[in-house]
């Protein structure tokens, strides 16, 4: 379904469309980088507006977010297109590509919403939800203004100008952003951005709602202890009580490197631990991905793969009182 954009600039004979750090110049009956937004008789358009491709009830550990609303599920739901071309993307299907689509009403997800036990809302991911963006601001309005208590999450790339971002994060309850990696270099090769957009998305984020970070570590690419400890650093900076994912990369689109070594990972999260106080492993079976209080170490949440229990009933530990970064 088409519909009109939000953030854009018109130009003489084309549009300059302002939603992400792309900025892209489109003029008639072009796209844009993220082949969803068009300019069409010089007005700006998003092709997607509540097509889905996806759509699941998942584990919310699976987002992956392992401090907010531990052991509950939650309706995860995507689009199609992106702003970034990641060689090893694990959805290029519908990252990339015009897939077939179903289109929801808001309302029709609010009612499905509802009839859904142990789950807590709704997750805007599988392709980059921000390119879904008018579509996902009226939604997690709406839900908002229905019930406040239904809780609103985006799993993202992070790749988003300050404006947009601004005015969506107030409905939003938490977010897993992707950090990538920590170079321009390996931003432009392997994702076709920038690094600093999305530290600045990380930073801006932290003030509004719960945060986790994702990096995907990939052979011979980003997966330097050095390049680990400056993502760790840059993390604790803005708060070292964000969880840090790093998973493991295997081959997959069009990046055929071999799968990351597990030994690396397992280097790479105690480099930094040096730093951030919570850093789980992805992608690795067997490791020890539980949750422990940073002052104590008392067990506070217990995982076997999405299998979750939980010993906190609020964000204190209940041996030494110590405050947690866990929204229960």
């Amino acid at each position: 379904m088409k519909h009109k954009v939000l953030f854009y600039e018109e130009l003489q004979d084309k549009i300059k469309c302002k939603l992400c750090p792309h900025n892209c110049i489109i003029g008639d009956n072009k796209f844009g980088i993220c082949k969803v937004r068009t300019n069409s008789d010089n007005e700006l358009f998003a092709v997607n507006y509540g097509e889905v491709t996806s759509i699941a009830i998942d584990p919310i550990e699976k987002k992956p977010l392992y401090h907010f609303k531990p052991s509950k599920n939650i309706l995860s739901i995507g689009s199609f297109g992106c702003n970034m071309t990641c060689s090893f993307c694990q959805n290029y299907e519908i990252s990339q590509n015009k897939p077939k689509t179903q289109y929801i009403s808001i309302e029709e997800l609010i009612k499905t919403i509802q009839t859904l036990e142990n789950n807590v809302g709704i997750a805007f991911t599988y392709n980059e939800p921000f390119m879904w963006y008018e579509y996902m601001y009226d939604t997690a309005k709406k839900i908002k203004e229905y019930n406040k208590n239904i809780d609103v999450v985006i799993v993202t790339n992070g790749y988003i100008n300050e404006e947009p971002l601004i005015k969506i994060l107030p409905f939003v309850d938490a977010m897993n952003i992707d950090l990538k990696g920590y170079t321009n270099r390996y931003y432009n090769k392997i994702c076709g951005a920038k690094l600093e957009p999305v530290l600045k998305t990380i930073k801006k984020c932290n003030e509004y709602c719960h945060v986790e970070i994702t990096t995907l570590l990939v052979n011979d690419e980003n997966d330097s202890l050095e390049e680990t400890s400056q993502i760790a650093q840059f993390i604790s900076d803005v708060n070292k009580d964000i969880p840090l994912h790093l998973s493991r990369y295997f081959p997959r689109y069009k990046m055929q490197n071999e799968a990351t070594e597990i030994e690396k990972i397992i280097k790479a999260r105690e480099e930094a631990k040096k730093y951030l106080n919570n850093v789980y492993i992805g992608n690795v079976q067997g490791v020890d991905n539980n949750t422990y209080c940073k002052k104590c170490g008392k067990l506070l949440i217990k995982r076997d793969g999405y299998i979750t229990e939980v010993y906190i009933k609020n964000n204190k530990c209940s041996k030494c009182g110590e405050e947690l970064n866990i929204i229960i």
